[in-house]
């Protein structure tokens, strides 16, 4: 059986004495989309803070397709194959966007690699938008150039917290798609998202925490029909 693209197992993080994640465990699957859902201050950015080495647990086991890098620096995760588009985009607001994307390329020998002209051909507003600076672009161009700026490092397991966040409805259709189009790339993909019903029709498979622990675990479809009450757990739905 292949090892898991991510996996976190027993993870105890905290943020000073402020005990965050407690025993947490996930499992992403290779070429599938986990939605990592939960109530705000769930830890569910901790726990994609802790698969990227921007926190350091202190208990557990993280692996990237099987390889243990708990407590690894950030860019030996980068080198793994791990990318994160951050919740507010954090784009480089004086840079360009053709700026923006440069500046993370990687190399990649793979066929289909994702150079600055892909991620243009995969997002054509940015490529009509290439020379502006991107301070200001639009919150959806901004999502989009995020996305864009991580899929150039050439990831295996792509981490998207809150991307559909203060953007219009139709503007997150298109986000949405374009998900739904790098899982069938064969992405492994993580998402974050506050907007459960989204998140339950796009994703394979489903975790919510709640106050730090892992709550529910399962199958988007058995989530589904479980009976579970998510009101419980993720407030509104």
């Amino acid at each position: 059986m292949a090892p898991d693209a991510l996996s976190l197992s027993g993870i105890d993080a905290f943020y000073g004495d402020s005990h965050v994640l407690q025993g947490v465990s996930l499992g992403l699957r290779q070429g599938t989309l986990l939605g990592l859902l939960g109530r705000n201050g769930a830890g569910k950015t901790t726990c994609l803070n802790v698969a990227v080495g921007l926190l350091r647990p202190r208990r557990g086991t993280l692996t990237i397709f099987g390889k243990e890098l708990a407590g690894a620096a950030p860019e030996e995760i980068a080198a793994a194959g791990v990318s994160l588009v951050p919740q507010g985009r954090r784009i480089f607001r004086s840079l360009t966007v053709r700026e923006n994307l440069a500046v993370t390329a990687r190399r990649s020998r793979l066929a289909e690699a994702w150079t600055v002209e892909r991620v243009f051909e995969a997002f054509p507003r940015l490529r009509e938008r290439s020379g502006q600076i991107a301070g200001y672009l639009s919150g959806g161009e901004q999502q989009m150039l995020a996305i864009g700026r991580a899929l150039t490092m050439n990831p295996r397991v792509l981490l998207m917290d809150e991307p559909s966040e203060g953007l219009a409805p139709q503007i997150v259709a298109d986000v949405m798609a374009t998900i739904r189009s790098l899982k069938a790339q064969g992405l492994s993909i993580v998402l974050v998202e506050q907007n459960a019903k989204l998140a339950l029709e796009i994703a394979d498979d489903i975790v919510i925490l709640n106050s730090g622990r892992v709550a529910v675990a399962g199958s988007a479809a058995e989530v589904q029909r479980s009976g579970i009450d998510l009101h419980q757990h993720l407030g509104v739905f």
